[in-house]
């Protein structure tokens, strides 16, 4: 119960939360919630980049043949769009991060996105793994400084009893 991780590392000690003071048990506490907190916006900031990919991939499949010469809205900013003509429905144009295109034909952009959704969802899942790690620790030192609060309460009552 008091051990501070349940995995062997080697770069890492285990270290008996019983024997930490109780301000060094809030320290590792708060440090504790604020990779938590940490982990929740990473979580989040994946998830709408997972969406956004499969919302991409989903896009690619209403490219037809029959869209060629058709009036659509080019998007320029995430609130910006400008209107165009599909030229080509056999090729697009897919953003790849960080200002950087490239043009593709409309298998290779579906599988570009799926593989981008499929790497997304699987850091969300070692994310999650961690988090879970470390809200357990989290909830085994908040046992612990209850237990080291009760020991000093049951010390002070039997000193006002002596």
């Amino acid at each position: 119960m008091s051990q501070i991780s349940s995995q062997e590392s080697p770069h890492m000690q285990q270290v008996d939360l019983t024997t930490l003071s109780l301000p060094q048990l809030t320290q590792l506490k708060q440090q504790l919630d604020s990779e938590l907190n940490l982990f929740q916006e990473s979580l989040q900031s994946l998830k709408m980049a997972q969406n956004k990919f499969k919302r991409s991939g989903e896009c690619l499949g209403k490219i037809t043949p029959e869209c060629e010469g058709r009036e659509i809205l080019v998007p320029l900013t995430g609130s910006m769009y400008v209107p165009g003509k599909v030229a080509d429905s056999k090729r697009v144009i897919i953003d790849i991060g960080t200002r950087y295109y490239a043009e593709k034909d409309i298998k290779d952009a579906s599988d570009y996105f799926t593989r981008k959704v499929k790497f997304v969802t699987e850091q969300m899942e070692n994310i999650q793994v961690l988090g879970l790690e470390k809200s357990r620790i989290r909830d085994t030192i908040i046992e612990v400084m209850e237990l080291k609060l009760s020991q000093m309460q049951q010390q002070q009552g039997q000193a006002g009893q002596s």
